[in-house]
């Protein structure tokens, strides 16, 4: 199977599991992108699909919707996600 989610699912997987994670917790990339590949019965690819779960959550920070954070604390934007980052619902 294709390992091409739309942006939409992509999105739709990271408010999921942010929600879920509540306003106290956050998730790591990492795992959306697990949890997409799986879906699509390539659970060993899942690192192809960073890249797009990355800019996925950039939309969704710059919609308000996430918070991107680094070291636990947010990022104030693009030019500060790099490296490790875990996301967490808006407003936590």
């Amino acid at each position: 199977m294709a390992l091409r989610p739309d942006a939409a699912a992509v999105a739709a997987e990271i408010l999921r599991q942010a929600e879920a994670a509540g306003r106290e917790g956050s998730i790591s990339p990492n795992d959306v992108a697990r949890a997409l590949a799986e879906r699509a019965g390539a659970a060993e690819d899942w690192r192809r699909l960073l890249g797009p779960v990355r800019a996925a959550a950039l939309r969704l920070a710059g919609a308000g919707r996430i918070e991107v954070l680094r070291k636990g604390r947010p990022v104030a934007g693009p030019a500060e996600i790099r490296g490790v980052i875990r996301l967490r619902i808006a407003g936590a």
